[in-house]
């Protein structure tokens, strides 16, 4: 009986060793794939940003997860609370302080309501040409059942906005509502 085992088991043994090696092997491609792409993606957002530097950020916006520096402004990254969870966005910003871009990374809201900032290409472009001013319900139309989700990303856009133009996150342009 322990000798019908040892062949399946070995087998298992061998197959369990390919898999890892292979995961190893191409976690280097995974990394390099996933940072073309999210250069990318900035090149969209912020039109001839060229090459993107990372730039430490150290201030007091907690809003703003990540700055990355590019030729004719910032994509900075943003995450704020949504109705279900974290939203995080990359924005693009120019170097006088207009949003040229916006792109949702991540979000968790209810599907066919909040979830649709994912994908409503109108929505979104309600914030390009804004310069850190975007609040719902004036500016910019909420999502139909979603307005702490269109909340949550003004919020991003308007933080990513004051970074670049150095607007005080204690005034209303960061505050809850945009």
């Amino acid at each position: 009986m322990m000798k019908d085992l040892i062949k399946p088991i070995a087998v298992l043994a061998v197959a369990a060793a390919l898999v890892g090696g292979a995961r190893f092997g191409l976690a280097g491609t995974a990394a390099a794939n996933a940072e073309a792409e999210q250069n990318e993606m900035m090149s969209v957002l912020l039109p001839g940003g060229a090459a993107f530097v990372p730039e430490e950020y150290d201030g007091e916006d907690e809003n703003i997860t990540a700055v990355y520096k590019g030729d004719t402004g910032y994509v900075v990254e943003t995450l704020t609370d949504g109705y279900a969870g974290g939203i995080r966005l990359l924005v693009g910003v120019d170097n006088e302080g207009t949003v040229t871009g916006v792109v949702v990374r991540a979000l968790t809201e209810t599907f066919g309501l909040g979830h649709e900032a994912l994908t409503d290409t109108a929505f979104l472009s309600q914030f390009l040409g804004t310069a850190g001013e975007a609040a719902v319900g004036e500016d910019v139309d909420a999502l139909t059942g979603a307005t702490v989700t269109s909340k949550a990303i003004a919020k991003g856009v308007n933080s990513a906005a004051a970074f670049v133009t150095g607007a005080d996150v204690s005034s209303g342009a960061t505050e809850w509502g945009g």
